[in-house]
This record gives structure tokens, sequence and C-alpha cells, in this order.
């Protein structure tokens, strides 16, 4: 039917509803002109406003300047044709404004802007990857949806099986049970903080008083001396442990109070650190129990006590061979630690389930802003732990600092530091005290004249002083294998007063000194210290120069060197990093040797646990320790790898098979009925007579190795020496006036048959007394070889002062604290009474120590140690 009157409405547009069309391809129709227009103003339209109105959306854009609109060209094949139509649609077509469709479609393509044709080709993309995507999502949100329900289902399997056990009767008094205990441990009382004082307080008086007890030992009587009972009681462990404390009453010395600062200031940042009150407890309480066990069984071995570089076989992964270490008679006291520290942890474990405090300082660290409670209480709890690390890292500092404020706040309460003597300075001031002094150590102090200059100058001295002494000694140190033995405890017990034996425990190494350069060494230790008189003999370098904190340089020193000399660089520098090379049957990190051998530049050091470990390990009888003929087959073997060879190199070896404790190791001990020393105790006797078996032992090995050296046939020199006495001569060591006799050992110089050398005694003047940082400049003599600027000196000093060390004894030790110096004659010198000469050489040579160890090494770059 038709839609407008055609009398009414001839001259409008034709309407039709039409269905949605793509927005391109519609037919150009310009507007009407203003006369056109004018014909069909809407005024024209308004009787028929009740008519449908019918229009097709089309898509309008702006492509000239004349405005245009695009009507898209087709058919409405939902309306019946009529005539009506039919006269619409000619009249549309004889419009003088309407357009060919040829004429349509070429406007269209020609006139579309290549952004327009970009635009179209990204919307197809658009299209296509959001439809990719459509597919992708429905996809995912059905395995979604699957693997959810399967969840579900499984979700419902478990509940109703859970409820299905838990509706049994059994299980719901259990439940029941727990909910009420729970209600009550939700109701336990939290400590107060005045309790924790009071366990705080007791806790560390009774780790002071542990570790001075074991300070102690229980006085040994010679028979028939009648002791009252007053006597016995106050020289008792118990006696001397009461008199440390009352000492705060009685003499105004609160050496306890000292201690019980440094333990005080440990626990609180233990408990500041952690927060938790009975974590640190147990912590504390554990550590410093084992710190006063190990360091009970180290006095009666060792006669020192743990100082700070002992923690490094802990780190250095030997503790295994630490327990190796412990006597049977200390079994029973380990075990009984053993038992406490397990009551213990069981106690403080209750405490802490009891307690219903967890943190002893309130914070939380998940809501740290959730409240103004929270936020003091993170600050304080951050503070309190930084504020307690500081004040322990001040104190200890500054109790080995003379003249800090610590220094003199414990001298004023009775601190006599004793830094020479650990053991002396334990006894009087606490192991803990002792440990904390030790800490922080300073090698040396700068000598006033320390300079570049000034080492520039000395090397120069000491260069002439050289040329000087090698023109008369036409060998050198290379031309030699030099083989340097520290044997373990090697002395002579016959020398030490008060025992004697009806048979000669080394007739043969007796006979060697005899007939060879030899003598007495003055070692710096006594019952131990190996590690000490090892570094002397290595570097040339003596402990007296040394400030007393520094006590043990292979773990205080050496570690922190990036380049220490040594002797064996010698041989290194004229055949290579494999000329040098070390020997220790025992573990490789024992005094830190595995890092300070690399340091100085040894190219293997074989141990039982090394990478290469040693072949030879057996022992005698049921000794735990390799045998010294073992320990030599281990020289012999590397002799032999170098027998073809031209090149000579540097050994040294450490032995083990005499080193304490000492027990019924070796079967037909001829000693013990040979033992006819008086007034000696049966415990100290039989000590004696085991010990005397081993060194007899060791006589006839290095006899037996010297034989077989004399067969090579390559010029060998041996440095042989005792290290130090061992720590039992208990009736020897109560005499004062025995000191110096307790820390002289055995020596000798020796080559074998193909050796220029051989056979040759230096005067037995000069080498009776010597040290070990000596043997070097003698070795050079005794080959008479060339030396170099640093050991012209060394020779000159050795001439002037034969012996000098820092020594420690058992009850006080030698010098207090100053170096000991003996003449030719083995007798004590006053460093006020030495020479003009001996003093000027004893400058320099600290001025020497003091560049090679913490200076600036200025004689490194000025051939002080090269041999020509």
């Amino acid at each position: 039917m038709p839609i407008f009157s055609p009398d009414r409405h001839a001259c409008a547009p034709s309407y039709v509803k039409l269905t949605k069309q793509p927005i391109t391809g519609g037919a150009y129709r310009p507007l009407a002109n203003d006369k056109d227009s004018n014909a069909c103003a809407p005024s024209a339209l308004s009787g028929h406003h009740g008519s449908k109105l019918y229009t097709q959306k089309s898509a309008i854009h702006a492509i000239s300047d004349n405005a245009s609109v695009f009507i898209p060209k087709v058919d409405a094949p939902h309306l019946p044709k009529t005539t009506d139509d039919k006269s619409i649609d000619e009249a549309a077509n004889n419009s003088t404004h309407s357009v060919p469709p040829s004429t349509e479609i070429q406007l269209t393509q020609t006139d579309k802007h290549p952004l327009v044709q970009a635009v179209e080709v990204c919307k197809q993309s658009v299209h296509t990857t959001a439809k990719a995507l459509s597919t992708a999502g429905h996809a995912i949100a059905k395995a979604a949806k699957t693997t959810g329900h399967a969840i579900h289902t499984a979700a419902t399997a478990v509940k109703t099986a859970w409820q299905t056990f838990t509706n049994f009767k059994a299980i719901q008094l259990i439940i029941r049970f727990f909910q009420k205990a729970h209600g009550l441990w939700k109701k336990r009382m939290r400590f107060s903080y005045a309790f924790y004082a009071i366990v705080f307080f007791l806790l560390t008086s009774a780790e002071v008083i542990f570790l001075q007890w074991g300070m102690y030992s229980e006085p040994e009587y010679e028979k028939g001396t009648e002791i009252d009972e007053t006597t016995k009681v106050l020289q008792s462990v118990g006696g001397q442990v009461t008199r440390f404390i009352s000492q705060m009453w009685l003499e105004q010395k609160n050496v306890c109070l000292v201690s019980f600062m440094g333990l005080a200031l440990i626990y609180l940042a233990l408990v500041f650190v952690t927060n938790r009150f009975w974590i640190a407890t147990l912590v504390f309480g554990v550590a410093l129990t084992a710190f006063g066990v190990a360091n009970s069984i180290k006095v009666q071995l060792r006669n020192e006590p743990i100082i700070p570089a002992d923690l490094t076989f802990i780190s250095g992964g030997d503790t295994g061979s630490i327990m190796s270490f412990v006597p049977k008679s200390s079994q029973a006291f380990v075990n009984g630690a053993i038992t406490f520290v397990i009551w213990f942890t069981i106690i403080i474990f209750a405490l802490f389930v009891l307690d219903g405090r967890r943190r002893f300082i309130y914070c939380s660290w998940r809501y740290p802003i959730a409240n103004i409670k929270i936020i003091i209480g993170n600050v304080f709890r951050i503070l309190a732990a930084i504020l307690s690390v500081v004040l322990l890292s001040a104190y200890v500092i500054g109790l080995g600092t003379p003249g800090s404020g610590t220094y003199r706040w414990a001298k004023d309460n009775g601190y006599e530091p004793q830094l020479w003597n650990a053991i002396g300075d334990a006894q009087a001031n606490n192991p803990a005290t002792t440990f904390l002094s030790l800490s922080k150590v300073k090698a040396m102090d700068k000598p006033d004249n320390y300079s570049q200059k000034t080492m520039q100058s000395l090397a120069k001295k000491y260069a002439q002083e050289a040329r000087a002494i090698n023109q008369t000694r036409p060998g050198e140190l290379t031309d030699n294998t030099v083989i340097m033995i520290l044997s373990e405890t090697f002395s002579d017990p016959i020398r030490v007063p008060g025992v004697s034996f009806s048979l000669d425990p080394i007739p043969n190494i007796r006979n060697i000194k005899n007939t060879t350069t030899s003598g007495l060494m003055l070692s710096p230790g006594y019952g131990g210290g190996t590690a000490n008189i090892e570094y002397q003999a290595l570097t040339g370098l003596n402990l007296a120069n040394f400030n007393d904190s520094l006590i043990v340089p292979y773990q205080q020193l050496v570690p922190n060197q990036n380049n220490p000399y040594s002797f064996n660089q010698i041989w290194m520098e004229k055949y290579g990093k494999n000329a040098s090379t070390a020997v220790h049957p025992f573990q490789q990190s024992m005094y830190l040797r595995n890092i300070n051998y690399r340091k100085f530049g040894f190219s293997y050091l074989y141990t039982l646990d090394s990478k290469i470990p040693l072949e030879h390990t057996g022992c005698i009888d049921r000794s735990p320790y390799v045998s010294d003929s073992e320990a030599y087959q281990s020289i012999l073997d590397l002799l032999d790898k170098q027998q073809d060879s031209k090149s000579s190199q540097f050994l040294q070896l450490i032995t083990m098979q005499n080193h304490m404790p000492y027990a019924d190791y070796y079967d037909n001990n001829e000693f013990s009925d040979a033992n006819i020393s008086e007034d000696l105790s049966d415990g100290e006797r039989w000590n004696i007579n085991a010990y005397t078996k081993g060194i007899n032992w060791t006589d006839q090995e290095t006899a037996d190795f010297l034989n077989q050296l004399d067969q090579i046939d390559k010029p060998i020199t041996v440095i042989f020496y005792g290290d130090h006495l061992p720590g039992i001569y208990d009736t020897a060591d109560m005499d004062k006036n025995n000191k110096t006799v307790l820390h002289e050992t055995d020596y000798f110089i020796w080559s074998n048959s193909v050796s220029p050398s051989h056979d040759t005694k230096v005067n037995p003047v000069t080498t009776a007394y010597t040290s070990s940082n000596y043997f070097m400049p003698l070795a050079a003599e005794h080959m008479n070889a060339k030396v170099s600027p640093y050991l012209a000196m060394l020779t000159e000093l050795q001439q002037e002062v034969p012996a000098m060390s820092r020594m420690i004894g058992t009850n006080g030790g030698i010098g207090q604290g100053k170096a000991t110096y003996l003449d030719h004659a083995g007798n004590n010198i006053k460093a006020a009474a030495l020479s003009a000469k001996a003093k000027r050489l004893l400058k320099d040579y600290k001025l020497v120590q003091y560049d090679q160890t913490v200076g600036k090494n200025y004689l490194e770059g000025l051939d002080f140690t090269q041999v020509p």
C-alpha cells in the first residue's frame, strides 16, 4: 500500500524500511537545492504526521566540501511493489541530482583515503582476533567449569567423610578434650619481667662461677708434708672459686663483676635480637656450658684457656679433631655436662610452653601499623636489637684497648690483664674476660720512624751487609734440598729438674748433636703452641716483637695477610712453584695450615684428609697418631719424585707421634722401670714414662731416616727441632727457677754425605742457644751459603742476641709480657743491659717485622728477601 500521498508530497524522497546494510557501498545523493528545499518544507508534511515513517541507517561521510549523504542502494524485499512505489522511484530517478550507479562506485573508490583503507584492515584484524579469543575463552571457561565441578565433587566427598569421622563418639570426646585444653592454653599466665630478671641474674652468675671453676685443679702435696685443713680447703678448687667471688668484699676487687658484665651483655644481645627470652636463655646456657667444659679440658691439656683464635678449629671443621684430644680422665666430666645440658633444655622448653608471653617486646611484623601500640613496639624492638649489639661490640673493643672508657672502668674494678700469659689472665680475671679482651687484636704498634724512606735506607744498609758476608761464602742455599722437621714435643726429659732415668732415651740424637751444628732452642710455649714455633722458623719473625694480645699468628694474623713471606719461597724463586711441599700426618686445617701454607706458596700440603691423602699412616702399637717412621717415609717419597731432577726443594714436616695426651700406647715400655725420679706423683710419673717411650721411638726412627738420606746422591740438609716440652712436669713447673729449662728443646742442623757441609759443626759457642726464628740463617752458615739482606740482618742479630722469645708458662711465664733474651751461655739478659748494637739491631728487626705483617710492605719491592 502507498506510504505517502503523491499529490501532497510529490517532491518528498522515498522512505522505505530496509534491512541493515554494510557501511560502505552506498549511493551518493546530494542534498536538494534551496528551491526544492522550500517545496519540501516541514509545514508541507504536517498533514501526515500519523503516517508510518521507515528510514534506513546510512553511513554519512564527509568526502568533499559540499555536504552529501550516502544512502545504500538496495531494494526493500519485504515490501510489495505498487504503482505508487514505481512513481516514487521514477521521480527519484528523474531527479536532476541523481547520479548513475557507475559514477557513484567510481567516486567511492577514487575518493577513499589510504588511512581509511588501513583502518578497515585493522578492523578486520581486530574482528578476527576477537573471534579467536572468544573461541579460546569459551574453551577455557568450559575447562574451568569442568575442573571446578570435579573439585567441588571431591571436596564434598572429603567433607562428608570428615563429618562421618568426627561424628564418632570417641572422636567427639577427643575434640571436646582439646577444645577445653585450648581454652586453658589461651588463659595461661604471662611470666612477669621481674621473673625474667631473676632468671637472667641467676644464670649469668652461675656461668661466671662455672667458668672460673674450670680454671683450677685440686692441689697435690708432697709426701710427708703436713698441711692443715684450713689451708687444704682454701687451696682446693672450691676454696679458690670462693676466694675469686669473695674478693669483692674482702679485697674490694670486683673482677667477678667485670666478668658478669661481659656475659650479661652477650645474654642481653641474644634476648633483644631474638625477642624471645626463653630461646635466648637456652642458647646462652648451652653455649656457655660448652665453652666452660672445653676451656677446662684445654687448661688441663695445654695449660692455656680458650681464646678467640681457637674458634677457627670449629669453623675449619676440626671439631672431631679437638674431641680426639679429650683425655679419658675428662670423659666423665664431659658426660656429666651433656646430662646437664639435656635437663637444662627440658626445663627451658617447659618454661617456654607455660609462658603465655611469646615476645619479650610486644610488636607485630604482620600488621606493623595496625595501632599506635604496635608501632611503638616495633620501633623499640628494632632499637633494642641494634643498641644491644652496639653496646656489646663497644664493650669488647674497649676491653682490649688500653685507655678506653671500658678499660678504665674494668681497671677500677680490679681488672689486671696478663695478656702475655693467657692462663694467668684467665685465672685472675675469668676466662670470659680473657676471651673478650682478645677478640680485637692489634698485632704490632707502628714504630715511630716507620716510613718508606726509612725502609729504603734499611734495605740498602743490609744489602751491603749481605754483600760483605757473601764474599766469603761460595755456596747457595738452593744447592741443597732442605728438610725442616718440627718433631712434636721432642725434648730430652733428663734435662728436666727432678726427672732421672737409668737408660738414655735419645742416644742416637745425642750422638748426632755432638757431631753437627746443634744446641738448645728457646721455645715460647710449654705444653702447647706448636704453630708459633713453626711460624717463627718459616718466617724468621719472632713473637717477642708482637703485641701481647697476638697469641697465635697462624690464626690471628696470617689468614688476613695478602702476601706473607716465608723461607720456602727462596727455592720457589729458582725452581718454580713445585719446589716446596709440606707434610703433616693429621688434619690439614689444624691451626689453619691449609690456608696459611697456600699463602706461603707451598705447592701442596699432604695430610690425612687432603685431596691427595698421605699413603703412610701406620701407628705404633695402640697409639692413635701416625708414627715418625711413617712420616719420614712420606718425605722419602717426595725425594724419590725429584731423584732424576737436578733441582732441589724445600720440604716441611710436622710430626704427630708424641702429641698429648699420653696413655698406655706402647708395649714393653722399659722406661717405666728405668724411671728413678723422686718426689713425683703417680699420675706425673705415669705420663712421663709414656712420653719418654715415645721420644725413644723418635730417636730410633730419626737415626734410620738420616741413614737413608745418606744413601741419596743429592745434597740434603736437615733442620730438626722440638717445638716445646709436654705439659706433664707438674713438680718442676711449681718451682719458678725452672721456667727457662721448661722452655728449652733440642735442635740440630745436619747434612748428608753428598753435601759439601757434611760433618760441618758451626762454632758451639754461638749455636749453644738459639730460637726458631734463627734456624735459616744458621743453616746458611752451616752450608756456607750466600744470604739475602734479610738473612744478613738475622745473622748479625743472632750474634748479638742468640735467643729471644716471649715465653709463656703455667704460673705467670717469664718476662712479664716482655721479650726474654738469652746470651750465648743461656743466661737471661735484661733489655736495658743489651749492647748498643743489639738495641739498634732489635729496632731494625721490629721495623722489618712491622713492614712484613701489618705495614705497607715497602721491602717487597726492594729485593730485601732476594738471595743472590
